[in-house]
């Protein structure tokens, strides 16, 4: 017990660094989906149709894509501050710009400003925890980022639901203004450098083929389902086959830099960081696809308002708040495997048991199985997020981090587009078959739910192989790296 309590914590000055960029994370991100139910009022306003306004939510998510990679070249270049006042700032103007705007066209060059800033949010988090918190302490700070993560994306709807009862859509950014303000200025007083800032030349070429590569998966990804309806702007397989295609080369070009690459890749050299991330990317594509599915069976089968609908999903959301900081306390005990295992069980009940709803469900029963759904969520994110980060050295935290970002990213997408693919496809046979347009739907609806039960079986099976040594029991990857430079320090 003696060696335990002389264990190193969290300065007092870093604890509130940290707080500060969990609030300020928690704002970008719940940004990126607080807009998803103004569509048909922004349809109205503007006089556009569906496939364009969903523009609202596509060029967010490309934008997020393009510019997740280049934050592991920024946070190896600039000081903590300064990444942070730059995501801030571009925050604050694209709030502003978007909450403004007389067009469309203007409104949706505000979302792209803004998601310039929440794409450089989360990996300048993930980077200030793995320099600043000790490792038998990181599972309860990840826990509450695992909030940030889950949390702001699931309650977005919601917010934005209860806002559009009372207000109109630019309130959305008018609440989000004053937040985003406070939280640059505080930002500016209370964060100091705790990197290490290396002089990197920027790899034009690497920045060309990343866009290319994950805006093309994005898109790509995004345009399936508008396919199966036969609206695509553009054949899915195009942008898809661009995007695998310039990530190849991409790769290849990565490795060829080494130490001076933009986007590090020999973290999939790190076993438990590569198994972590693909399980982390089959939970958000379970997450994300439920979040796409829920709500048209809400409210097309049940016939509830945008208002219900965002507040049936309210408990599930607040429930994974409330798991991520009893996890994060559980795994810096127990590791991750006793946590993981039993939460990818759950995740696979909780989407086995949505294959049985129908129009006679009842909302309690509903709200039960999205509840169990994101406390199985809340069992594995936090810990493999921990497990996969913690597993590197302290030279590749900021390459790790942004990887990680964009694997959540393109896994969002990627559960959407199948979802909404299964779902449409099966929609149309039902149609097709002689089935009623409702009947129909909720054969969509249903084989979507089955996809994404067998996914999270794959999960549970990957889940036995995951590192299951608590941090505080770890070899320390960054025992022998340099101490974190201090604040002023020059770039080398």
């Amino acid at each position: 017990m003696t060696q335990k309590s002389a264990e190193p914590t969290v300065p007092a000055g870093a604890s509130r660094v940290i707080w500060l960029l969990v609030v300020a994370a928690f704002v970008v991100i719940l940004n990126e989906t607080v807009m998803s139910v103004a569509l048909p009022e922004l349809m109205g306003e503007f006089a556009i149709s569906a496939s364009i306004a969903q523009w609202i939510t596509t060029a967010f998510m490309l934008t997020m894509a393009v510019v997740i990679p280049i934050t592991g070249f920024l946070l190896t270049r600039l000081p903590l501050r300064t990444v942070f006042l730059i995501a801030m700032a571009s925050f604050l103007l694209g709030t502003l710009v978007a909450g403004l705007a007389p067009t469309f066209l203007v409104l949706v060059l505000g979302r792209v400003i803004q998601a310039v800033g929440t794409a450089i949010m989360m990996p300048l988090l993930f980077t200030t925890v793995l320099n600043v918190v000790p490792a038998h302490r990181r599972g309860r700070t990840m826990g509450v980022i695992s909030i940030v993560i889950a949390v702001a994306p699931a309650t977005g709807p919601t917010i934005g639901g209860v806002i559009l009862d009372a207000l109109n859509w630019r309130w959305m950014f008018w609440i989000m203004l004053p937040i985003a303000a406070l939280a640059l200025i505080l930002g500016a007083t209370m964060i100091r450098n705790v990197t290490e800032t290396r002089r990197l030349p920027l790899d034009v070429l690497s920045v060309v083929l990343s866009a290319l590569g994950f805006a093309g998966l994005v898109f790509g990804l995004s345009s399936i389902g508008s396919a199966a309806e036969g609206n695509a702007l553009i054949a899915p397989w195009i942008p898809l086959g661009i995007g695998i295609l310039s990530l190849a080369v991409f790769t290849w070009r990565q490795l060829s830099l080494r130490d001076h690459a933009l986007l590090d890749v020999r973290v999939f050299k790190t076993p438990t960081f590569t198994l972590s991330l693909a399980m982390m990317a089959i939970g958000m594509m379970g997450m994300f696809g439920t979040l796409i599915v829920l709500p048209i069976y809400l409210q097309q089968i049940l016939g509830l308002s945008a208002k219900d609908t965002g507040l049936m999903l309210l408990p599930g959301g607040l429930l994974m708040g409330v798991m991520g900081l009893i996890v994060g306390r559980l795994f810096d005990r127990f590791g991750a495997r006793p946590l993981v295992v039993p939460g990818s069980a759950v995740l696979a009940v909780a989407l086995w048991g949505m294959t049985t709803l129908s129009a006679e469900s009842t909302q309690g029963n509903i709200i039960a199985w999205h509840m169990l759904l994101n406390a199985g969520l809340s069992f594995m994110f936090s810990p493999l997020m921990t497990a996969a980060l913690g597993s590197l050295p302290r030279r590749l935290y900021s390459h790790g981090s942004a990887i990680l970002s964009t694997v959540q990213q393109v896994a969002g997408a990627a559960g959407t587009a199948v979802f909404i693919t299964v779902m449409t496809t099966a929609t149309l046979a039902g149609a097709q078959s002689g089935a009623e347009p409702m009947g129909a739907l909720m054969t969509g609806i249903h084989n979507a739910m089955i996809w994404g039960a067998v996914i999270a079986l794959v999960a549970f099976a990957g889940s036995f192989f995951v590192k299951s040594v608590p941090a505080d029991e770890e070899p320390d990857a960054v025992a022998h790296s340099p101490a974190p430079a201090p604040e002023g320090t020059p770039v080398h």
